[in-house]
């Protein structure tokens, strides 16, 4: 998928851009970068300016990779980067890992917030008894049952029936339904009401839970407050609505242009698509 802009249009962004962030020239920010659809196109691609811009903001700012991945499907996306300091936000914030060269694999974890799962599946099996179910822990393995598994994971997840994921200490759990449209399965699941748990539905039929609380959000706050990053010097770009919390919560809000119109609606600004890197306009804007 590749889109096109004038050259016209790409100053218009610049302009709004510059408009929203011109305040926080020479100030040290925390800014929280949502993974797919924001550094990487949904092929996994991440350009080579994308790539340029978002070392140079690494040596500049405190950069949060802020995703909805596995911790072992975030790294490869760090690695990639060059990032060798800094923070990740992984599982839609359910476990934080410090980036250290010095540690064993390049990073340590710091934060993990974990749940019990059993009732929030258990009201679910009633409704998608056909869905798909995977938990993700702590240490970032993953059980699921027979057949799914996903590259989102990280790792190979192990099988195992629902009722054994049911008694798990989950930091995740992956709900996907293959034959039902993304409004339909929205549908199903604010009929279930489930409750006593975090949920966010993607672009497919594809539901991620997290214990209360926890989002994206939490977690940069976490870091913030930690850091004694001042609430203002705070920066989020992302493209789903897993990252809603996240975009109202920062000093400002970035949504990608491809993003559906409730996220870029919550946003203080709209960048450009993935595909015409609209994050690399943003991290230029950054620069001190």
């Amino acid at each position: 998928m590749t889109t096109s802009t004038t050259t016209a249009d790409r100053e218009a962004t610049r302009s709004r851009l510059r408009e929203h962030l011109a305040g926080l020239a020479g100030q040290k920010l925390l800014i929280g970068l949502d993974v797919d659809g924001t550094l990487v196109d949904h092929d996994g691609a991440m350009s080579p300016d994308m790539h340029r811009v978002l070392q140079q903001a690494a040596e500049e700012h405190t950069v949060v990779i802020a995703t909805g991945r596995s911790l072992g499907a975030t790294l490869p996306i760090v690695e990639t980067a060059g990032i060798t300091h800094g923070f990740a936000v992984c599982s839609n914030g359910a476990v934080t890992v410090e980036m250290d060269p010095a540690a064993e694999g390049g990073h340590r974890i710091i934060d993990t917030r974990s749940f019990q799962p059993g009732r929030a599946l258990r009201t679910l099996r009633e409704v998608a008894p056909d869905a798909h179910y995977a938990v993700e822990m702590s240490d970032g393995t993953f059980r699921s049952t027979a057949g799914f598994q996903d590259a989102s994971f990280g790792v190979e997840a192990i099988e195992s029936d629902l009722d054994e994921l049911m008694g798990l200490e989950a930091v995740r759990v992956v709900v996907h339904v293959p034959d039902l449209s993304p409004q339909e399965f929205s549908q199903v699941i604010a009929e279930a009401g489930v409750h006593g748990v975090e949920y966010s539905i993607g672009w497919t039929a594809w539901l991620d839970m997290a214990a209360p609380g926890i989002s994206k959000a939490s977690a940069l706050e976490t870091l913030r407050e930690r850091l004694a990053i001042d609430a203002a010097h705070t920066v989020a770009v992302g493209d789903g609505f897993n990252d809603v919390e996240m975009l109202t919560w920062a000093g400002v809000g970035v949504a990608m242009g491809q993003a559906p119109q409730g996220v870029k609606d919550v946003a203080d600004v709209v960048t450009d698509s993935i595909y015409e890197d609209g994050t690399v306009l943003v991290l230029e804007q950054l620069r001190g």
